[in-house]
């Protein structure tokens, strides 16, 4: 099956353009991902048949496909302590296409104003007491792209059902169980917050003039439903946090020239094709790639980094209240590594070897 690494070692030294730092260092990752270049890897023994196996390291760039389903465990298992027994609610904002081309141009302006708007707007809604009269908790991962890879900024929020009395006495619930807070009103609030953040920056007055008028008073795209229970919704959002634009196994196709990926429709979940030339393949992959350091996961009010110590007396709080004990929790595997020969789970015998000794059998 072809891989994003054999599409970028094929074309690295042939692009007609010149690349940022973060997607000339993307590309090199992804093609030294496991591979020799590497230097390091890990060598492995059968306790059944005495087999020694080797794999080299992973070069755990964001960008890097092979590097992302460990990583969606790990945060599975960091965040689990963290989890309060209600019901979540997914909420997601998204930019409109006249705001596309500054995100391209100006992608950690644009994207840390797009932050402070979204989370600014829900949390102020969700204080107002004709919808909850609460402060609320939420974590937000930013997305640059629709399922078929166009560019399409958005960030999906995972926000508990409910929120904290003034008085951190109780706990609020929603009024409805499917309600958190309208729509129309969120969306009307977070297009005047963005417009009033994007002032702050240090855009020229010129480039923000030129933004054309109908965006100030079109509907900007906004949703919120509920996504079930604590653990299942983590486990949902935890895919769309650590995923990349593209896994391999997407990619069904590769000649050097034409690259054809799979992908799900929204709405309808049938299976599409999309044909594209390698060039065009790469540029779309590459507007993706966030800036060096840019944190495209971040924590607000009740989940925020200040409050992780009053996390369990919320959690102790909601429980009391329900007068149910609290759920146990899950185990979370990494991908095991197995005997290539019989079948067995192997076990770690160095982790910094610098190359496979002869006999062992290459991951």
């Amino acid at each position: 099956m072809p891989e994003l690494a054999n599409i970028f070692r094929d074309w690295k030294n042939r692009l007609p353009f010149k690349l940022s730092d973060e997607q000339y260092h993307a590309i090199r990752d992804i093609c030294a991902c496991r591979t020799a270049k590497m230097q390091r890897g890990s060598l492995y023994l059968c306790p059944n048949c005495q087999k020694k196996h080797f794999g080299w390291q992973s070069c755990g760039n964001r960008n890097c496909p092979k590097c992302g389903s460990d990583k969606i465990t790990k945060w599975l298992l960091k965040r689990q302590r963290e989890l309060l027994p209600v019901n979540y609610f997914m909420v997601t904002f998204t930019l409109p296409s006249e705001l596309r081309t500054l995100c391209l141009k100006f992608p950690e302006k644009i994207y840390s104003a797009f932050f402070a708007a979204s989370s600014g707007s829900l949390k102020e809604l969700a204080l107002d007491k004709r919808y909850l009269g609460a402060k609320i908790g939420m974590m937000g991962t930013l997305h640059t792209w629709r399922r078929d890879g166009e560019f399409h900024p958005h960030i999906h929020f995972l926000v508990p059902s409910g929120g904290l009395s003034k008085n951190r006495e109780y706990w609020i619930y929603p009024k409805n169980r499917d309600f958190l807070v309208a729509v129309k009103p969120l969306m009307k609030l977070f297009r005047g917050k963005f417009k009033s953040e994007l002032k702050k920056t240090d855009l020229s007055l010129e480039i923000i003039k030129n933004i054309p008028s109908k965006t100030w008073v079109k509907d900007w795209v906004t949703h919120c439903r509920n996504v079930g229970n604590c653990m299942s919704s983590f486990k949902y959002l935890g895919t769309y946090m650590q995923r990349v634009f593209i896994s391999n196994n997407r990619i069904e196709h590769y000649d050097g020239e034409t690259v054809v990926f799979k992908y799900k429709q929204s709405g309808t979940g049938n299976v599409k094709r999309r044909p594209m030339t390698s060039l065009a393949f790469i540029v779309m992959f590459l507007r993706h790639i966030l800036p060096s350091g840019f944190q495209k996961t971040r924590y607000y009010g009740l989940l925020g980094s200040a409050n992780k110590k009053s996390l369990h007396e919320i959690r102790t709080l909601i429980l009391t209240s329900r007068n149910q004990p609290p759920s146990e929790p899950e185990d979370f595997v990494i991908n095991k590594m197995i005997c290539r020969n019989c079948g067995t789970e192997l076990i770690l015998s160095n982790s910094g070897a610098r190359g496979p000794p002869e006999g062992a059998i290459v991951l």
